[in-house]
């Protein structure tokens, strides 16, 4: 059996030789597609022993990628980005991954993404098809995804990806992707992708249509949906005026049947609640024990790293949150050891509370 690593890079010095360091013994090859570099990729690739390869970018990531894996020879190919790390993994380990199953199939890798908020630094997981066999390739000039209706299956192989803390690719992404919607409009993943970079570009208003437009076009069946229900319900959130707040309560209407047993859509559940109430306190009184129902529901689910999402909403994120809310309501034995649970897991926002003490 032979198993490659396949990338394709652009201005990697920063982090490259630390990719490739995490694939020692585990990979047969390496196979290093530059796509333009003007700094020391190329070279570091090559001092560290891959095969390193040319390719003229044509505003395509999937003609990149294919021609990345037509340089493999590979029964199995493992794709890595150049801000990736893989999480130590032998390669006994790997091959026994590769044997367990017959068939064409494709292999999920949980990554584990850094990334920058008011509260510093923080991170999320995201479940990707990573391990691919020989003769599968990608489609989609961006987000590109491996083509073909192959199942694909979690496996125990993770990653770290620090890219996010050093660039914003937003601003490169959003005119593929506006191409992307406007050649394939009945698409629901390229309008969710659309939807997302501007939200995450701080453009809520421009996004919610796309947010509208992408939860009318999937399905349960569609693995990117329970994601992006959670970024529709955080956008409507920031723009908290009542009809946003009344297209909120009943998208949580129609989605917690499927969503329930998710810790990230009931702690976006518990943030609804709060602002809910605080909108019209006479009205919305009733409301104010789903809150705490809300993030006790995310505690008692815990983490679900393998079911994407943001890290601490099963635990430390959440008991946090319940601090807060039994110490506004006048709990405060209830809202210390929540503090503490949240800080035990090294939650600074809980350190901090505790360490300010009690009025």
């Amino acid at each position: 059996m032979k198993i490659n690593l396949v990338m394709i890079v652009k201005n990697e010095e920063r982090s490259l030789e630390r990719c490739l360091r995490t694939v020692d013994n585990l990979v047969d090859e390496v196979i290093v597609v530059d796509t333009g570099s003007t700094d020391k990729t190329v070279e570091i690739a090559e001092e560290m022993g891959a095969k390193v390869f040319s390719f003229t970018w044509v505003n395509d990531f999937s003609a990149a990628r294919n021609y990345a894996l037509e340089q493999s020879d590979a029964d199995w190919n493992l794709v890595l980005d150049g801000d990736e790390y893989l999480r130590a993994v032998t390669r006994d380990k790997l091959e026994e991954i590769v044997q367990a199953r017959e068939g064409m199939w494709l292999g999920c890798i949980t990554r584990y993404d850094s990334f920058r908020n008011e509260e510093g630094i923080s991170v999320s997981t995201a479940i990707l098809p990573r391990l691919l066999p020989k003769g599968v390739h990608y489609e989609g000039k961006i987000h590109e995804q491996p083509a073909g209706d192959y199942p694909c299956y979690a496996i125990p192989l993770q990653a770290d990806h620090d890219g996010y803390l050093y660039t914003d690719k937003g601003e490169r992404n959003l005119p593929y992707l506006e191409q992307a919607v406007a050649e394939h409009p009945g698409d629901g993943y390229y309008v969710f992708q659309l939807a997302s970079t501007l939200r995450n570009l701080k453009r809520y208003e421009e996004s919610l249509p796309y947010f509208r437009e992408f939860y009318r076009l999937t399905g349960k069946e569609d693995s990117y949906r329970a994601g992006g229900v959670v970024l529709y319900l955080y956008t409507l959130l920031d723009l908290v005026t009542p009809k946003h707040l009344d297209e909120a309560a009943d998208i949580i209407e129609k989605e917690e049947a499927a969503l329930g047993g998710w810790s990230d859509f009931c702690f976006v559940c518990g943030l609804f609640y709060m602002k809910r109430v605080l909108s019209d306190v006479g009205r919305y009184v009733d409301l104010l024990p789903n809150i705490e129902k809300s993030y006790l529901r995310c505690l008692e689910l815990g983490e679900q790293p393998e079911a994407g999402g943001v890290v601490g909403t099963g635990s430390f994120r959440a008991a946090y949150n319940l601090g807060a809310w039994y110490e506004v309501s006048g709990q405060m034995d209830r809202a210390a050891r929540s503090y503490l649970m949240s800080a035990k897991d090294g939650f600074a926002p809980a350190v901090k509370r505790l360490k300010r003490g009690w009025n």
